[in-house]
């Protein structure tokens, strides 16, 4: 479990030095098969002490930087999301009742209701996240802000589990008469 502790604080490390433009108050999502981050398919084998150490590791990270973490739970829950009631009500998002089991909503998601100060199930975050990380292919991306831009990251597992990370950028407007300014740390991404 150790060695899972080490790699997910690696991984939100990495997602934190390479999305420079995330300001307090921004959101960072995360789905998380923790089946899979332990070998198995995902939805099979779900673990919390998996996700123990995996919100161990990021949330104090998060909280130290000021962001909302917003986290995914399973389909079987049409993948809602597990935010702190400051989250929801500075975005004004809509709450649903429901409370994530083992195999309806994740263990990572069970930890996030565990953990959070104030916890609520929301149905969605409305493509506010401005950073994400995907661990075991629990497929984010409906819940990021256009444009979404790939981390070509260093860190690409956490146990047997492969990890996405991404962040975001406003879109380009204009047209041949735009110039636009250089984003920090991102050479025309």
């Amino acid at each position: 479990m150790e060695y899972i502790y080490e790699q997910a604080s690696a991984v939100i490390d990495e997602l934190l030095t390479s999305a420079t433009t995330l300001r307090p108050g921004d959101i960072v999502v995360i789905g998380c098969s923790t089946s899979e981050v332990g070998g198995y398919l995902i939805g099979s084998h779900s673990s919390e002490d998996i996700a123990k150490h995996i919100m161990d590791a990021v949330l104090p990270k998060l909280k130290e930087r000021q962001l909302y973490l917003a986290v995914q739970c399973c389909e079987h829950l049409n993948r809602s999301m597990v935010v702190e009631r400051a989250c929801m009500e500075r975005y004004d998002l809509t709450q649903v009742w429901v409370r994530p089991q083992l195999h309806a909503g994740g263990a990572f998601a069970m930890q996030a209701v565990t953990r959070f100060e104030d916890p609520v199930i929301v149905e969605d975050i409305r493509m506010r996240a401005s950073a994400g990380i995907d661990i075991g292919g629990t497929f984010i991306g409906m819940h990021m802000h256009p444009v979404v831009v790939p981390i070509h990251s260093k860190n690409k597992h956490i146990g047997q589990a492969n990890v996405t990370m991404a962040r975001t950028r406003p879109k380009y407007v204009g047209g041949p008469r735009a110039v636009y300014d250089e984003m920090p740390g991102t050479p025309h991404s």
